[in-house]
């Protein structure tokens, strides 16, 4: 596997992360569960971005969601423009595999979001998450609005407590706004459970519950 190594479990500096490229990844877009676009200005909804491990799962876990308009695999929160999964993977740019999420807040609230994201992983592990170890494996929080980080900030508090008195350890979550650009994946990891259904998923949660109405 990629992206095992002590070296890949610690954040490169920006001097050394990988240049990158300045084109997009070419990108079919159209999702290939409810075929909305992945790339658009979403007019009128709210976003987010979310990393708790191999975006594989993690994706899965919101594109289901009622209220979601759209979900999509990338990378965000390092230096590189426009990375490869193989570069994310070397642990040389500093980014970790994001889910963007695209939502209707009339339909969704951000708290279910965000109990949805607490309880799919564990976000006490630092750069890893289970089995997968190294940077681009980091939980994250990338927050559009104010709002959203209060909010976010908040229902980590909650959920630390309960965490604790579970025996678990401090949570780790990079918690950011505003939220750091998003480079979209290479086509052949969107909605990669849905095209290959028995694929691999490494999430698993705690057990733990995440408290609602903060």
């Amino acid at each position: 596997m990629l992206g095992i190594g002590a070296h890949k479990q610690r954040m490169p500096s920006p001097e050394r992360a990988l240049p990158g490229r300045a084109e997009a990844m070419p990108l079919r877009n159209v999702h290939h569960v409810h075929g909305r676009p992945l790339r658009d200005a979403f007019e009128g909804l709210a976003r987010v971005q979310f990393g708790m491990g191999c975006f594989w799962g993690a994706e899965r876990k919101f594109w289901s969601l009622p209220g979601v308009f759209t979900t999509a695999v990338g990378y965000a929160g390092g230096y590189t423009p426009n990375a490869t999964y193989r570069e994310v993977c070397s642990g040389e740019t500093g980014h970790t595999e994001a889910v963007l999420v695209v939502y209707d807040p009339a339909a969704v609230s951000f708290e279910t979001l965000l109990k949805t994201f607490w309880e799919s992983h564990d976000p006490t592990q630092g750069m890893r998450q289970g089995n997968d170890t190294g940077t681009q494996y980091r939980s994250a929080i990338h927050c559009d609005t104010e709002a959203q980080y209060a909010a976010a900030v908040a229902s980590r508090d909650a959920f630390q407590a309960r965490l604790t008195a579970a025996g678990y350890g401090a949570i780790t979550t990079e918690i950011r706004h505003p939220a750091p650009e998003f480079f979209y994946a290479e086509e052949e990891h969107q909605q990669y459970l849905s095209k290959h259904p028995d694929g691999y998923c490494g999430l698993g949660g705690t057990g733990v519950s995440c408290p609602t109405g903060l």
